[in-house]
């Protein structure tokens, strides 16, 4: 570089090439764009857990949450069906296989801009046999030129200097690129883990659920056995009988409903885990109180700008972008490259390794644009362009995801209110269930009045159950929103075994 600047100093074009140094370092210095991050998500900033400090400032007691599990976050709910369809759907889901081999290839391209970095070095040997005429010899016209044969080995190098910052530029784009398949791949990995935990969930609901109408069913059942035998005693007429049967009948085309919906969670599950539909089939499971879901932290606002992958994943398609822009700048700019290129050549193989036979040749080409018709400017304006469209993405990225945390927090804090509340009307409506049941024993009231106090207790108890399903699909959705726990290496072969 140093001799480069002195011959051009001695034709009179050093402040040009000092002006070209100042103005064509490589990639712009990447700003981060800022991104209001609120203290506390809204739902957890509750009169008990915000405290005031002296100055005025505003702070939350950090809950304990050591004991939650990061990585694998399924664990903290105790389901051992879970972790099995976990296990299964991380090895076979298609989709995820899909974005290992994207990973694979973002780290090859890597490797490719890497290599830019050293020398090139090549070998060559070959042979060549052939028969000039006798005026490209020097002859006279008709003499006779025997063919000759001719034998030669090569090394050639070559080396481009990275001047102004074009190889280094590109580097580091590639390596944000892989940085961003690999955040996406962790994206489709914890949305497989979440669809396969809320599908498992929403069928040990929908098993729950068929267990209420399964025991509404036997009740329907029941009645009608009982008024089937006092109508043939006279004792009621026609119509309780018959109102009976359509409740019945009613009952069991709920219980049929449900089992479709079974059907179709059942075959969802079944492509997230990558088998044919036909092949697989769940235990019945209904799920339990929905009292030992775990507890879900929400933590701080800033913690989700680290844990989220879609968020890496904006932040790294910024990085690269920006990169972009170096190299978009080093295009109008010298390109110094140098090669060398060595060997021999002689007419029997062994004579090409002759110290006679030596040949080589060193060589410097700095080549620069003069007239590109503005294709270079207009590939500039395009990279800032493709950096201001990252830079949108990513804060919209990040609203999104404060979003999606605020609305599960608020959705679990009001299930859990509806919770309260549908306990309490299970407890009542039984209750009257019982006491609407004594009374048309006794001949006090209606069988209507009987129906409407059943019809009542059996609508309570199917809600508790489906809010029951709501809060751990919720849950999950929050575990979802906050990142769950991405933070280890991406192992492409795993996902695509």
């Amino acid at each position: 570089m140093n001799n480069l600047m002195t011959k051009l100093t001695a034709r009179g074009l050093a402040p040009l090439v000092a002006a070209l140094v100042l103005t064509a370092c490589a990639a712009p210095e990447f700003k981060q764009p800022a991104v209001d991050v609120p203290v506390a998500f809204k739902e957890t900033q509750s009169a008990d857990a915000v405290k005031v400090a002296a100055d005025g400032t505003r702070w939350k007691e950090a809950q304990p949450a050591e004991q939650q599990p990061r990585g694998e976050w399924w664990l903290a709910f105790n389901d051992t069906g879970l972790n099995e369809l976990m296990a299964e759907a991380t090895r076979n889901n298609a989709n995820l296989a899909v974005a290992a081999a994207r990973v694979k290839q973002a780290r090859a391209i890597a490797g490719i801009a890497e290599a830019d970095r050293i020398p090139q070095v090549g070998v060559g040997v070959g042979a060549n046999r052939g028969r000039l005429s006798p005026r490209e010899s020097g002859l006279p016209q008709g003499t006779d030129v025997a063919p000759s044969t001719s034998y030669s080995a090569r090394l050639t190098a070559s080396y481009e200097v990275d001047l102004f910052g074009r190889v280094s530029s590109n580097v580091a784009a590639a390596r944000n690129d892989a940085a961003t398949v690999e955040a996406n791949y962790r994206s489709v990995l914890l949305a497989l883990q979440a669809d396969v935990a809320q599908t498992w969930f929403r069928l040990r609901a929908t098993d729950a659920e068929l267990a209420t109408v399964d025991q509404t069913v036997r009740l329907r059942e029941e009645n009608v056995k009982v008024n089937q035998r006092r109508f043939d005693l006279g004792d009621i007429g026609e119509f309780d009988l018959s109102r009976a049967k359509t409740e019945l009948a009613t009952s069991r085309a709920e219980a049929i409903g449900l089992q479709r919906q079974r059907t179709n969670a059942e075959h969802a599950l079944a492509v997230l885990l990558g088998r044919p539909a036909a092949s697989f089939a769940a235990a019945v499971n209904p799920l339990a109180d929905a009292g030992a879901l775990p507890a879900i932290p929400g933590g701080l606002p800033s913690s989700l700008l680290e844990r989220r992958p879609d968020i890496a994943a904006a932040q790294r398609a910024m990085e690269a972008s920006n990169a972009r822009i170096g190299m978009a700048r080093s295009a109008m700019f010298p390109a110094l490259t140098i090669s060398a290129d060595g060997g021999g050549v002689g007419p029997a193989f062994a004579d090409v390794f002759r110290w006679s036979s030596r040949s080589w040749l060193l060589g410097a080409l700095l080549s620069m644009p003069v007239i590109d018709g503005g294709r270079n400017r207009a590939n500039i304006t395009r990279s800032e362009a493709v950096l201001e469209e990252s830079v949108g993405t990513y804060r919209q990225t990040v609203l999104t995801a404060f979003a999606e945390v605020e609305d599960n927090l608020a959705g679990l804090r009001i299930l859990s209110g509806q919770t309260a509340q549908i306990d309490d009307a299970v407890v009542s409506a039984r209750r009257s269930a019982d006491l609407a049941q004594k009374l048309y024993d006794a001949g006090r009231s209606s069988y209507l009045e009987l129906l409407d106090a059943q019809r009542n207790l059996a609508a309570v108890e199917r809600t508790a159950v489906q809010l029951r399903g709501d809060r751990a699909i919720t849950t999950v959705a929050l575990i979802r929103a906050l990142g769950g726990g991405w933070d280890t290496p991406v192992n492409t072969a795993q996902a695509s075994n």
